[in-house]
C-alpha cells in the first residue's frame, strides 16, 4: 500500500517559489493499477518521484506498507527502493550496451551471482517476447521493442511496485495497446502495484482501476475509473473524459428540439435494464420512446455512456417516467430548448 498523508512539495529557485503539490492525500492499495492523470505541470511527475523518494516532500508524510519513508536511514532506503521498479517515457536504456547487459544491470550492481543473473534475464526476455534479442543493443530495436526491455529491466530485482511515468507517449497507438497489455499481465501474475502517471484518458481507460485527477498540485477527484468516466465532477476531469466519451449534442438533435414542441428530451444513463425501462414506460404509461442517440463506450470490463432519448405523449405520464428514472438513479437531465 502506498499512502501520501497532507503532503506538499515547494521548489525555490531564485527567490521563487513554485508549489509542485499541495496538500496531497491519496491511498494506492496492493495490486492495484492506479492512473494518475493531468496536464503538463499539474504535479504528476512529481508525485511519483516522491514514491521512490528521489524527491523528499516539504511537509507531510509518504508511506509504503504502513511506514513512513522519512524513518529510513539511507542504507535502508537503498533497500527500499529495490522494491519499487520504474518505467521512463524515453526507455533510459544504456546505448553501449546490449539488451542482456541492460536488463543484468540492476542485478550486477545487487552483485547478484553470475547463473542468477543469466537465468533472471532469460527469463525476462522471455516474459516480454523478445528471447531473440539478447545480444542485440538499443538503437537495433523499435521504440515498442525497447519500452519492453525497459520493462523487464525495472522487473528485474522482483519489485512489489512499480510506476510509470508517461511510459506510452512515445509509442505509436498500436504499440501503446501492446505494452498496456503487458503491464495488466504483469499486474495479474505477480500482484504487482502500477502507478501509471499520464495525460492520456484513453491509458486510464484501457487498464486502471482506479484514477486520480490532478491541477495545480492538488487531487481534484478520484475514484474508480468507471464511476470517475460515468460521472465526473470537475470541470478538467470532465474535458478529460470528454477525449473519450464526448457528450456534446448532435447538431440533429438540437435542431429536433427547436422544432418539436410536444415531446420532452432526457439524457440517461446507459445501463443493463435501461430496455426494461424504456419497455416499462410505452407498456404502461403508452409513451413512445425514441432513442435520438447514443454515447456508449468499455471501460475495462464495464460499458457505460449515456442515451438520448425522445418521449412523447401525455405530459403528466412523461412526468411519471422521468421520476421513476430519477428513483432508479437513471436519469441525467432534461434537455429543454
Amino acid at each position: 500500500m502506498i499512502e501520501f498523508k497532507n503532503v506538499s512539495k515547494i521548489y525555490n529557485r531564485n527567490d521563487k517559489e513554485t508549489v509542485a503539490l499541495n496538500k496531497v492525500n491519496l491511498r494506492i492499495n496492493k495490486g492495484e493499477i492506479f492512473g494518475v492523470i493531468g496536464f503538463s505541470g499539474a504535479g504528476k511527475s512529481t508525485l511519483v518521484r516522491l514514491i521512490n523518494y528521489l524527491e523528499r516532500p516539504s511537509s507531510g508524510t509518504v508511506y509504503i506498507e504502513g511506514r513512513s519513508l522519512d524513518s529510513y536511514n539511507n542504507p535502508q532506503l537503498r533497500r527500499v527502493r529495490k522494491d519499487i521498479g520504474m518505467i521512463f517515457q524515453h526507455f533510459n536504456l544504456l546505448q553501449s550496451k546490449t539488451i542482456y547487459q541492460n536488463i543484468a544491470m540492476p542485478l550486477i550492481l545487487e552483485k547478484t551471482p553470475k547463473h542468477m543473473i543469466r537465468e533472471r534475464v532469460l527469463e525476462l526476455l522471455k516474459f516480454v517476447g523478445l528471447e531473440d534479442k539478447e545480444k542485440s543493443y538499443p538503437n537495433e530495436l523499435s521504440g515498442g521493442q525497447k519500452q519492453r526491455i525497459g520493462i523487464a529491466r525495472a522487473l528485474a530485482t522482483n519489485p512489489s511496485i512499480l510506476l510509470c511515468d508517461e511510459a506510452t507517449s512515445a509509442l505509436d497507438p498500436q504499440t501503446t495497446d501492446s505494452i498496456l497489455q503487458l503491464l495488466k499481465q504483469i499486474n495479474e501474475k505477480y500482484n504487482i502495484t502500477i502507478v501509471m502517471i499520464t495525460h492520456e484518458m484513453s491509458i486510464i481507460q484501457k487498464i486502471c482501476h482506479k484514477v486520480a485527477v490532478m491541477e495545480k498540485g492538488r487531487i481534484i477527484e478520484e475514484g474508480d475509473v468507471t464511476k470517475v468516466f460515468s460521472q465526473p465532477q470537475q470541470a478538467p476531469t470532465k474535458n478529460f473524459v470528454k477525449t473519450i466519451i464526448d457528450d456534446s449534442l448532435p447538431q440533429k438533435v438540437m435542431d429536433l428540439m427547436r422544432e418539436t414542441i410536444d415531446s420532452r428530451f432526457i439524457v440517461v444513463d446507459f445501463r443493463d435494464d435501461i430496455n426494461e425501462k424504456i419497455n416499462k414506460w410505452i407498456s404502461e404509461l403508452n409513451l413512445r420512446v425514441d432513442i435520438l442517440h447514443a454515447s456508449v463506450h468499455e471501460i475495462k470490463t464495464k460499458t457505460v455512456g449515456s442515451l438520448i432519448l425522445q418521449l412523447s405523449g401525455q405530459d403528466e405520464k412523461i412526468t411519471l417516467a422521468l421520476q421513476d428514472a430519477q428513483d432508479h438513479a437513471l436519469l441525467i437531465k432534461e434537455l429543454f430548448n
